[in-house]
C-alpha cells in the first residue's frame, strides 16, 4: 500500500482540527457540483465531497496495481476498519455490522435468506419503497409466506398508525396466520417523512414479530442507536446522508440472528452448505478467523467495492461542519432540520399551497419537506392517476433540462407533492428560487404546454 499517499489524504480529509467547514456557501464548495447545477435532491443518490474522490481513485489504483494482493489480502483488513468506524457511530458491535452495495440489497438479503411456512404473514406500510414491495411481492410468489399492507395516507398521526399496525396483527392472528416479519422505514421516500420506527420496533418485540427496518434515509440523516433500538434487522445507505461514495450501505444483524442470514445476494464463496456425505467445503479465499456471517460478507463476487473503505474518511469530513456554535454532527443535524422546516415554509408561501404534515409536528423531523404543487388534479389531470404521473414526469424533465435542477415529484392523494432535500451545501436562497421556479412550471402546466 502507498501509505505516505494515504496519509496525505486522511490528513487532507480531516484537515486541521480548527480548519471548520460554515454550513451553506462554504460547504458548497466541497463538492463537485457543476457551476449552475442547484442540487435540491439529495434524498435521492446523495453525494460526497470531491476530497473523498481522491480516497476511492486511491484504493482503485491500488487494486489495479497489484489486484491479487490488494482483493486477497489488504482489502479485508481496510474493510474491518471500516465495520468498525461505521459500528461505532451508530453504537453497534462489530461483530453485527457488514457493508452492502444498497438498502434495497438488505431488504432481498433478509426476505430470500427467511424461510416462511404456510401461514407465515409478512406485515408492510401503503408508504414502502417501490422496489422493496415488489420484493415483497416476489416472494410472495415464491414461496408460501403471505403479505398484508397496512393502509393510510399521510399525514397520519404516529397514534394512528401505531393502532392500525396493531389492528393487522390482530387481524392477521385472528385469521390463524403467524405473523413472521414487519418491515417498516425510519424515513419514507416519497413522501419524505418519519415513521415512528422506535415505537414500531418496540411494538414488533411485544408482538414476538420479527422487525426488519428499512433505514434507507436513516445513518448520516437523523441520530441513531441501534443497541438501543435492537431491530432484528437494519440496513442504510451510507451513500445517501452520511456522504459516503456510491454504493455503500451497512447492513446490521444482531448475533441472535445471524444464523438466519445464510448467503449473500449473489450467493459467493461464504456460504457455508448443509452437510452432505462426501461433499467437501471450499472457500478459496484466505481464511479470515471471523464469524461466518462477516466472512460470508467480506467477498461478494468481483466488484468495485472501493466505497466500502471511504467510511472512514466521510466520518471525519463530518466531524469539521460548522455551524451556530455547533460542529460536527449537532452541526449538521441542526442545520438541515432547520433549513428542511424554513424551506417547506418558502416554497409553500410562494405556491400559496401548504406542507405536509400531522397535528404531532413528527412528520418532519427530518431533513426534507413535502409541499403541494398548486395545481387541480380534477381540471389538469382530468381526475385520472395515469394523466397526473405524466405531468409529474413532464414537470421533472423541465426542471432538468431548462432549470439545471431536480426536485422529486410525487403524485399523492390526490394532489402533486415535491420533495425539497435540506443539506448542508444549500440555504434558503436555494429553496427561494425554488419556489419561483415551481410557481412558473406549474402555471405552464395549467397552460396545457404538457400536451403540446
Amino acid at each position: 500500500m502507498a501509505i505516505s499517499r494515504l496519509n496525505a489524504l486522511a490528513a487532507q480529509i480531516g484537515g486541521a482540527r480548527s480548519d471548520g467547514i460554515e454550513c451553506g456557501k462554504d460547504a458548497a464548495k466541497e463538492f463537485g457540483f457543476a457551476p449552475n447545477h442547484r442540487n435540491l435532491n439529495h434524498g435521492s443518490f446523495g453525494t460526497y465531497p470531491k476530497l473523498l474522490r481522491s480516497l476511492v481513485n486511491h484504493y482503485q489504483d491500488e487494486a489495479e496495481a497489484r489486484p491479487d494482493r490488494f482483493i486477497r489480502y489488504d482489502y479485508p483488513s481496510l474493510l474491518d476498519k471500516s465495520r468498525d468506524a461505521v459500528a461505532k457511530y451508530i453504537n453497534a458491535p462489530t461483530s453485527t455490522i457488514v457493508l452492502i452495495p444498497n438498502a434495497t440489497t438488505g431488504l432481498n438479503t433478509v426476505l430470500q435468506n427467511l424461510v416462511f411456512q404456510p401461514g407465515d404473514a409478512i406485515i408492510y406500510f401503503a408508504t414502502i419503497y417501490g422496489a422493496c414491495e415488489k420484493t415483497v411481492d416476489f416472494i410472495t410468489e415464491t414461496t408460501p409466506a403471505e403479505s398484508h399492507k397496512v393502509d393510510y395516507e399521510f399525514p397520519i398521526s404516529d397514534q394512528d398508525l401505531l393502532g392500525r399496525f396493531e389492528d393487522a396483527i390482530r387481524s392477521l392472528k385472528n385469521k390463524g396466520k403467524h405473523v413472521k416479519l414487519a418491515i417498516f422505514d425510519t424515513i419514507v421516500s416519497l413522501p419524505g417523512v418519519r415513521m415512528p420506527f422506535e415505537r414500531l420496533t418496540a411494538l414488533c418485540k411485544e408482538h414476538s414479530i420479527l422487525s426488519c427496518i428499512d433505514g434507507a434515509h436513516g445513518i448520516g440523516h437523523i441520530p441513531l442507536d441501534l443497541t438501543d433500538l435492537d431491530p432484528d434487522f437494519f440496513f442504510s445507505n451510507a451513500h445517501k446522508w452520511l456522504y459516503a461514495p456510491r454504493g455503500c450501505a451497512v447492513f446490521y444483524v444482531p448475533e441472535r440472528n445471524q444464523h438466519l442470514i445464510r448467503s449473500t445476494m449473489p450467493t459467493s464463496h461464504g456460504f457455508i452448505p448443509r452437510p452432505v456425505e462426501g461433499k467437501v467445503i471450499n472457500n478459496p479465499l484466505p481464511p479470515t478467523g471471523k464469524s461466518d456471517f462477516v466472512t460470508n460478507f467480506q467477498f461478494v463476487g468481483t466488484t468495485d467495492d472501493t466505497p466500502y473503505l471511504c467510511i472512514s474518511a466521510a466520518l471525519e469530513w463530518r466531524s469539521r461542519i460548522t455551524y451556530a456554535g455547533r460542529k460536527g454532527e449537532e452541526a449538521i443535524t441542526a442545520y438541515n432540520l432547520r433549513l428542511a422546516r424554513e424551506a417547506g415554509v418558502v416554497v409553500s408561501t410562494s405556491l400559496s399551497t401548504e406542507v405536509m404534515e400531522n397535528a404531532e409536528r413528527t412528520l418532519g423531523e427530518c431533513n426534507f419537506s413535502n409541499v403541494r404543487l398548486p395545481l387541480c388534479f380534477s381540471e389538469v389531470a382530468r381526475g385520472e392517476h395515469a394523466q397526473a404521473v405524466k405531468i409529474g414526469q413532464w414537470i421533472a424533465k423541465v426542471l432538468v433540462e431548462e432549470y439545471d435542477t431536480f426536485i422529486a415529484i410525487i403524485v399523492y392523494n390526490g394532489s402533486w407533492w415535491v420533495r425539497m432535500s435540506a443539506q448542508v451545501y444549500l440555504t434558503i436562497e436555494d429553496f427561494e428560487w425554488a419556489g419561483k421556479v415551481l410557481k412558473e412550471v406549474c402555471g405552464r402546466v395549467e397552460s396545457g404546454e404538457w400536451e403540446r
